[in-house]
């Protein structure tokens, strides 16, 4: 006992959630024990040494199903062979950025050699800003027009790195609740509970059964429910009615801790470029893409759908 160590702690020392403890477990990186002296998960020097290795990997922005084949692989052929990969991504982009900036070099170029006394000169300005504001790939650039069509290809390609947000509006529902509690209790007692059910639970959205909220250290789940269960049928949980609204909705790829403080540093920059603000009334949440396990293998990551709820300015 003296040896292992309590998840809380090793969630303490290396400043990353339980949850993404047991995404790790989950996805085979990482292995935990339990012994009838202590309920929750505990972690050997072996586990912890894997965690260092996976968390220096994340930081080098190597995936969760690289370093899985990274770790099921003896020698250092994969490792290399991701790295490598990873070199050369970083090449591209950084090539896509030297050339981003020499076409915004060129542009601030053309406009200098623009007169702003002259009213015509900025009419032409405005005119051409509201045909790139329409209709950007089909402008007719009284310049050069090399550099408005890479500029295209470029942006493209740089914006394909990163998610879309989509608004959604989550309708009212109905629906058991775990109530607040720890991360281990969620998965273990209220996931046991609900294994049992006689009852079918309804999905909330696409086709997933948990819609996830967090205070502090400490997690809700609810699961949506038909009409006709009763609070008989949930005991000893309960039944509320969630009022819904609308969300902002990013994928949080591999659904880890790194992958969740990325989406929501995306969303956060997409909101100040709308007329919406964080609607401080409500949790934010989170709803995971449940798939048969012949799906998972193939897309070789866990897909999270994080919700920030919103509302107009």
């Amino acid at each position: 006992m003296s040896d292992l160590i309590k998840i809380k702690d090793v969630s303490s020392m290396y400043d990353i959630s339980a949850r993404t403890l047991r995404y790790y477990e989950e996805m085979g990186l990482i292995s935990s024990t339990r012994n009838s002296d202590y309920a929750y998960r505990l972690y050997d020097h072996a586990s912890m040494q894997k965690l260092e290795q996976i968390l220096i990997l994340r930081k080098l922005s190597i995936s969760v199903r690289d370093i899985k084949r990274i770790f099921d692989t003896a020698g250092s052929k994969i490792v290399l062979e991701v790295l490598s990969k990873k070199a050369d991504d970083i090449d591209v982009e950084v090539a896509l950025l030297h050339e981003l900036k020499s076409i915004v070099l060129e542009f601030i170029n053309h406009i200098k050699q623009s007169d702003f006394s002259k009213d015509s000169d900025v009419k032409l300005l405005y005119d051409k800003a509201k045909e790139i504001e329409t209709n950007l790939t089909n402008v007719e650039y009284t310049g050069n027009t090399s550099p408005v069509n890479r500029l295209l290809e470029v942006t493209e390609k740089l914006d394909k790195k990163v998610p879309d947000i989509m608004v959604v509006k989550v309708p009212p529902f109905r629906a058991v609740t775990s109530g607040l509690l720890p991360w281990d209790k969620l998965f273990d007692e209220f996931g046991t509970w609900n294994d049992v059910q006689t009852y079918k639970a309804v999905p909330i959205l696409f086709d997933g059964c948990d819609f996830l909220t967090g205070v502090g250290h400490e997690a809700e789940w609810f699961w949506r429910i038909s009409d006709e269960v009763t609070e008989a049928d949930v005991a000893p949980y309960t039944i509320v009615n969630q009022p819904g609204g609308l969300y902002a909705v990013i994928v949080s790829v591999d659904g880890d801790g790194e992958s969740h403080d990325k989406a929501r540093s995306k969303v956060n920059r997409w909101l100040e470029t709308t007329n919406f603000v964080e609607d401080d009334s409500r949790r934010k949440a989170a709803h995971m893409i449940y798939v048969d396990d012949d799906i998972l293998k193939g897309l070789g990551y866990h897909q999270l759908n994080l919700y920030l709820p919103i509302k107009l300015k």
